[in-house]
């Protein structure tokens, strides 16, 4: 069979099958290919530069910063041909477009008194939802952690529960963190700032 025939030949089957309303599947050939990503001296520099926020208690409103660490992330959300782990460097659309992470995050709040201030130690899990453009437009996020504090020389750990909303690729957020312990009770608010 010629190399015309057989176009014409491809060409009616898929002509028959358009017209009988049968859908055709593509075989994709090779594998994905995994993106080269490891740890850089840059790359912890940025991680540096924290997310500001404001720590909203009983005893009033201050300023605070917050860091994050990234041990571990699975990704459901991105092609099935590439490995859906990644470990402390996690780039946007792999976390955007639907995962699942634990996370560490140290944190500090100005001020003292009757209330927490200083350093404060937040662990948990967060999960990542895609609402436009999987992720990369708008998405959004659902978690729980366990915040540690010293009060008045006394340790404290209370469980937080947090929603976040983020646009540019996962860039920019706003998270919000409320804790409804009595010795930390408080709501944080956070413009998340996240340098991949």
């Amino acid at each position: 069979m010629s190399g015309a025939t057989r176009e014409a030949a491809a060409s009616g089957a898929t002509r028959e099958a358009a017209a009988s309303g049968a859908t055709r599947e593509i075989a994709v050939s090779g594998a994905a290919t995994e993106p080269d990503i490891r740890l850089t001296l840059p790359w912890l520099l940025v991680q540096l530069v924290p997310s500001p926020g404001l720590w909203i208690g009983p005893s009033g409103t201050r300023f605070g910063v917050r860091w994050q660490v990234t041990p571990v992330s699975y990704s459901f959300g991105i092609n099935r041909r590439l490995s859906p782990w990644r470990a402390f460097v996690v780039e946007p659309l792999t976390r955007h477009a639907g995962s699942i992470e634990l996370f560490g995050s140290p944190e500090y709040v100005a001020g003292s008194g009757p209330a927490p201030g200083g350093w404060m130690l937040r662990g948990g899990t967060r999960a990542y939802f895609p609402l436009l453009d999987w992720g990369e437009t708008l998405s959004c996020s659902l978690g729980g952690s366990a915040l540690y504090a010293r009060v008045h020389g006394r340790d404290h750990v209370a469980a937080s529960y947090e929603a976040g909303l983020y646009t540019l690729f996962g860039g920019l957020g706003v998270q919000v963190t409320v804790t409804p312990t009595a010795a930390l009770r408080s709501t944080t608010i956070t413009l998340s700032l996240r340098y991949f």
